[in-house]
């Protein structure tokens, strides 16, 4: 599965984002911590999760990028062979 962040500035859309396209329940907290508990116990999740077109939310937020890359590799050694990818 492939999302595109095209034009994803804020951690808001980037969070609502996976909400629709990952199918997190309506109580999904839209935070990090909600959105691991989502990908690794709540919903089921691709094989493999292409991220691309990041580089403008990066840019836009960059926290919220750094704590995206450290629950990619977290997610890698928690769920492989499941893995999140930045194309």
């Amino acid at each position: 599965m492939t999302l595109d962040l095209t034009g994803i500035t804020s951690k808001a859309a980037i969070h609502q984002l996976f909400k629709e396209k990952l199918g997190f329940e309506d109580w999904y907290g839209a935070n990090w911590d909600a959105f691991w508990d989502s990908i690794v116990a709540i919903v089921e999740m691709p094989p493999v999760l292409t991220l691309t077109n990041w580089e403008e939310f990066a840019e836009s937020c960059p926290r919220d990028m750094e704590i995206l890359r450290q629950v990619i590799e977290d997610y890698a050694e928690e769920m492989a062979p499941k893995r999140i990818v930045l194309g």
